[in-house]
């Protein structure tokens, strides 16, 4: 477990560092091209166009990262506090503060953050504009001033030493051994606080000293990847060499260097292959003497073409080090696949895999998908899937089962857990992370995904193509009808509809509606104006609560984390339902619920989750009254005003007045 926490915090450092960078690429790669183009030494000289090079570097590339920055913690608020803040270690400095500015950035949106937070609700009506502007001058001038006198010298030192420990390992001819971390970390979705943290700083810091740098090709090589795709292709079976092809060409000419990332994890023999590619492709780089002008992003043979420098020797050295790496790498793996037990690899097993470790939505996940199956032809029922049966499975079948009345289709929506999923299941619905067990469970079925489990755009298609269906069942009705009884017209033929009068089991239970849901969800058990440093926080605390409130055992409470662990319990629209896993519902005493406010969100793999359900299911208890959430989260309009509300039995009305 501690492993794995410090491999997931070092992961969500990574993107946040890449998050400060990626949307600034096409900034790096407009210096880049001024600069290889009008400096003295470019492809067209000109020394007027030449000036813009130096404050590029010197104040824009930085001053959007600090921006960018502050924004991811505090929005645009936080984003001019940062880029104040930055602008103090860029003048403090005698290099590019790319450093500098992803620690004052972040730091600017982090100070303000919890300005605002510490003075919410204290400020007299009309002030605030007067309050919002003075506080973000004054904090942002304090940080500039600091990062000035203090951040900026450190920093300037610290990337001396870096500097000056890249040129000992390329004049001891070392550099090559990086790619003993660079390759594994890339697989293991760790390279961004390699790449975006170390590597491009003193790369760009390289570029301004002598045009170009070997470090931004470490990374973003093509070639171990090619390597190993173009292996699969030949030496490969089943559905992993069906699809490498397609694969290989995204991965060379497309950048996507994720693609290639489960075909390694098939077989982890294949770590070595991109270790000596990669090793390979270093040291033909260094000794032709190759590097960019600019970071390669996406990794692209094309985005590489594009960043370096116009010179016949560079663009040699520069393919010749991809070109080198993809075959080193070829050979190796087509080893390890000759030499390795020959089995039918399953991708889509792999490509889950990868996105658990990625933590995350994977770009490319829908590549591997499987095959959905076909459609049936006369559909009675549809069910949701999930792990446990319990929580969001249930919500989606709520929302379905609405919409599926509101079209007038005669068709049982239910839900159920993915272990109990019935041989005739006609229509499985799924998150995609589960799909691939789905499939293995009912391979007969014709399975839909859906990655927003309360408002998903695949609910509105399926519930088209069931009308659509039952439309052409009925005009072959009326046909047959119209041949044989005159008179018979297609609109005096109605579509049956459920309308008989409910039990007394029914009515019974209607009557009752009030006393079980106070049972269930309790004024106590709501907590406002909460806030997590990260969803397992969030999710101990609900389980904690159920706890306390005599719902499940302590048990449950690490059942939840396990839950969320093998797929996220965010359902969209900025709600979170963590709940146990299926063999945990023995520790569930009763159902119950707990609601957790988080105004300023929490992260969910990379979603914001403002509302979170902590959700206790016995015997299917809870879940009238948890189709009554599903619906009232379905609008975001009620999600604002569950955010918005100021007491927990206000925000229970907005449940209740929508179920």
């Amino acid at each position: 477990m501690a492993q794995t926490n410090i491999k997931v915090a070092v992961q969500k450092f990574g993107n946040f560092l890449s998050s400060m960078v990626m949307p600034n690429i096409s900034a790096f790669i407009a210096w880049g091209l001024i600069t290889a183009l009008f400096i003295p030494t470019g492809f067209w000289p000109n020394e007027s166009l030449a000036k813009m090079v130096g404050p590029m570097v010197t104040y824009l590339l930085p001053l959007l990262i600090g921006y960018t920055g502050g924004k991811l913690l505090h929005d645009h608020r936080g984003g001019v506090v940062g880029a104040i803040a930055t602008m103090g270690v860029i003048a403090g400095a005698d290099i590019p503060m790319f450093l500098g500015a992803m620690a004052m950035g972040p730091l600017g949106g982090y100070v303000i953050k919890k300005f605002d937070q510490w003075i919410e609700g204290k400020v007299k009506a009309g002030f605030e504009m007067l309050v919002n502007n003075f506080s973000a001058g004054i904090l942002g001038g304090l940080l500039a001033i600091a990062s000035f006198l203090l951040v900026g010298p450190a920093v300037d030192t610290f990337t001396g030493w870096l500097v000056s420990g890249v040129d000992w390992l390329i004049g001891a001819g070392l550099l090559p051994l990086t790619s003993i971390i660079i390759e594994p970390a890339k697989v293991l979705f760790l390279n961004n606080a390699i790449n975006h943290g170390v590597l491009s700083p003193i790369g760009i810091e390289q570029v301004k000293q002598n045009g170009q740098s070997i470090l931004f090709l470490l990374e973003a090589n093509p070639g171990p990847g090619i390597g190993v795709l173009l292996a699969y292709c030949i030496f490969g079976k089943g559905t992993a060499r069906r699809s490498a092809p397609g694969a290989a060409i995204i991965h060379f000419f497309g950048g996507i260097h994720e693609i290639y990332f489960p075909y390694i994890l098939m077989k982890p023999m294949l770590f070595l292959a991109v270790i000596l590619g990669g090793m390979s492709g270093v040291f033909t780089l260094v000794l032709l003497g190759g590097g960019l002008f600019a970071p390669s992003s996406p990794g692209s043979i094309l985005a590489i073409s594009a960043v370096t420098p116009h010179t016949a020797g560079a663009f040699i050295a520069n393919f010749a080090g991809v070109i080198v790496a993809g075959l080193v790498s070829f050979i190796v793996s087509a080893f390890v696949l000759k030499t390795g037990k020959q089995t039918d690899e399953n991708i889509e097993e792999a490509a889950r895999k990868m996105q658990e470790m990625k933590g995350k939505k994977s770009s490319v996940a829908d590549v591997f998908a499987g095959n959905p199956g076909t459609m049936p032809e006369n559909v009675n029922r549809i069910i949701f899937a999930c792990d446990a049966g319990m929580g969001s499975s249930a919500m989606g079948a709520s929302l379905l089962r609405k919409k599926v009345k509101a079209a007038g289709l005669d068709i049982s929506v239910t839900n159920t857990a993915i272990n109990n999923l019935p041989a005739d299941a006609q229509i499985v619905i799924t998150q995609e992370e589960l799909t691939p067990r789905a499939q293995n469970k009912v391979p007969n079925a014709y399975h839909i995904s859906v990655d927003n489990f309360l408002s998903s755009p695949e609910y509105d298609s399926l519930i088209g193509r069931l009308q659509n269906k039952d439309q052409g069942e009925l005009k072959d009705i009326v046909e047959d009808a119209e041949a044989n009884v005159p008179g018979v017209r297609e609109d005096s033929i109605e579509p049956s509809l459920d309308s008989k009068e409910p039990s007394d089991n029914e009515k019974m239970r209607a009557g009752s509606d009030v006393e079980e849901d106070n049972e269930l969800l309790r004024e106590e058990n709501v907590f406002m104006n909460q806030e997590f440093a990260n969803k397992e926080e969030a999710i101990r605390f609900a389980g904690r609560a159920l706890v306390k409130a005599g719902y499940v055992k302590e048990s449950y409470v690490e059942a939840m984390i396990e839950r969320d662990e093998m797929t996220s319990t965010y359902m969209g629209n900025d709600v979170a339902i963590p709940h146990g896993t299926e063999a945990a519902k023995k520790d569930v005493l009763k159902s119950g619920f707990t609601v957790l406010q988080v105004p300023n969100g929490v992260d969910f793999d990379g979603q914001k989750a403002r509302l979170i359900f902590g959700i206790a299911g016995k015997d299917g208890t809870h879940l009238e009254i948890l189709s009554g959430i599903a619906v009232t989260c379905s609008d975001m309009d009620n999600i604002e005003k569950m955010v918005k509300a100021k007491t927990a039995r206000e925000l229970m009305n907005i449940i209740n007045e929508n179920k």
